[in-house]
């Protein structure tokens, strides 16, 4: 028998669309053909053009959408803050705050929150809900 999270009777949050997890670090943000045909639509050019401008590859050929130098998305409208396509975003993107290594723990949680002012506001998530957004992306 395994025992409930501790997140077991949900959590809130409500993106503000401050555009503090879209930015400042390197990272990834892993792109499916979907994810990639869907930010291209949105954004009003072919898939083929969007990927070549916006879209990397990395490891085993896994595909990650561009940034800046400075860590920022390269959707990331720098004086908004805002996504430039924020209704079409990735799977990854759509699914934060609610990931494995920010939800694994009370303090990690307080960790992402203190980055994210969406973080214990807004809409409350069940369970079921958090463990539905809660992929692991590699």
């Amino acid at each position: 028998m395994t025992s409930d999270p501790w997140y077991k009777n949900g959590l809130q949050f409500g993106c503000m669309q401050c555009g503090s997890c879209c930015g400042g670090g390197p990272g990834y943000v892993w792109m499916t053909p979907q994810d990639i045909e869907n930010l291209a639509k949105q954004l009003g050019l072919p898939a083929g053009a969007f990927e070549k401008a916006f879209v990397y590859t990395v490891r085993n050929d896994k595909k990650s959408l561009g940034e800046y130098p400075n860590g920022d998305c390269i959707l990331l409208d720098e004086k908004t803050r805002g996504c430039k396509a924020y209704e079409a975003r990735p799977l990854q993107c759509r699914t934060w705050p609610f990931w494995p290594q920010n939800v694994a723990t009370k303090n990690t949680w307080k960790a992402a929150a203190r980055r994210c002012p969406g973080c214990d506001c807004g809409k409350l998530y069940t369970l079921a809900e958090i463990e539905e957004r809660r992929v692991k992306f590699d």
